[in-house]
């Protein structure tokens, strides 16, 4: 049934729309700004970073996608070679079907062979701590990610609606694992307050898949005849740009922005309020055919990056992270309700 769930997740992914209707990810609200004396050299700009274990030529994480399913392992192959060649980070979807079915362990086993180099985050979900050392185990994984996603669980058909004990349970995995552990949202967003008790429990790093990307309200939507919930609850979520600002506001562990993101100008933004890297999903997916397609998206992406910090004059990551902002609209109104001074951000 698990392995038959992450097809349908694939084709409804690849085939329909599944991307919020009206809530966005916040970020044309975010302008930087431009720098006409930059004192950079733009062909020396440095993208690498080394916050999360390993030097990354960029900030770009391949978050997770897939596993668990035969057609899944030849996404994975081509999403492993890509981040090899590349450099970046790949995370695979949830592991549980590995780790219940030895069988599909080799839509897993297939990115470690490619991509022996490579930052791989592993996957499990918070009630799954007997399955944690298997998943590590299975990926030879450097990260080990814990998914939370209520809503998603709450629109599937067989969802698991019993969230009790979720803190404690994370708090095990942490010290069940000898590897560093991540916790990630599935494209709702993570407040300052969970963020808070995420740390608290051993938490070293955190992804927040905010909202204004895919909506798994609407990929579970396709698979429900009863689509009212689906329908109501399809743009739940704090957006991508809001969530950035209240986790590391809150919080001094790495953080991931993830959630909507399309491009590097985006990523530019989100990095320069805060976060240490961005992820990306389903546009990796889309992408997924060929080397050629993956590499071109990639290139794209470190490029448009590269021409945002030349503009507002940075050379580095670190120094881009300082750069001047201001935030407007919604996201303005929205920090600000929440008690954070967007002023900030732009008298740095």
């Amino acid at each position: 049934m698990i392995s038959d769930r992450k097809l349908e997740h694939l084709l409804i992914c690849e085939n329909y729309d599944v991307e919020f209707k009206n809530k966005t990810t916040g970020f044309e609200d975010v302008e930087l700004i431009h720098n006409v004396l930059p004192e950079i050299d733009k062909n020396e700009i440095d993208l690498s970073t080394s916050v999360f274990g390993k030097k990354l030529d960029s900030p770009l994480f391949i978050t997770a996608i897939t596993g668990g399913h035969p057609a899944a392992k030849s996404i994975n192959k081509q999403l492993a070679i890509a981040a090899e060649n590349n450099n970046i980070a790949l995370g695979v979807g949830s592991q549980r079907a590995a780790c219940e079915h030895p069988e599909l362990a080799d839509t897993y086993t297939i990115v470690r062979e490619n991509a022996p180099n490579c930052l791989l985050v592993g996957n499990i979900g918070a009630p799954q701590l007997n399955l944690a050392e298997k998943a590590v185990e299975i990926l030879d994984a450097d990260i080990l990610a814990i998914h939370l996603n209520p809503l998603q669980e709450s629109i599937q058909p067989e969802g698991d609606l019993d969230a009790r004990g979720y803190i404690d349970l994370i708090n095990k995995i942490t010290e069940t694992v000898d590897i560093p552990v991540l916790a990630k949202e599935t494209g709702c967003g993570i407040s300052a307050e969970s963020a808070k008790k995420l740390v608290e429990s051993g938490i070293d790093y955190i992804d927040i898949e905010g909202a204004g990307g895919t909506s798994w309200a609407a990929v579970e939507t396709y698979r429900t005849e009863d689509r009212y919930f689906g329908e109501l609850f399809w743009d739940w979520g704090i957006p991508t740009a809001v969530s950035t600002v209240e986790v590391t506001d809150a919080v001094d562990v790495p953080v991931i922005s993830s959630g909507g993101i399309r491009s590097g100008l985006e990523a530019a933004k989100a990095i320069a309020l805060g976060a240490d890297a961005v992820g990306m999903a389903l546009p990796f997916l889309k992408n997924s055919a060929s080397q050629e397609d993956l590499n071109k998206f990639i290139h794209r992406f470190n490029d448009s990056l590269r021409i945002a910090m030349f503009l507002v004059g940075a050379s580095n990551i670190e120094e881009l992270k300082q750069s001047n902002l201001v935030i407007r609209g919604k996201t303005r109104e929205w920090l600000n309700e929440r008690g954070i001074n967007t002023m900030n951000y732009s008298r740095r």
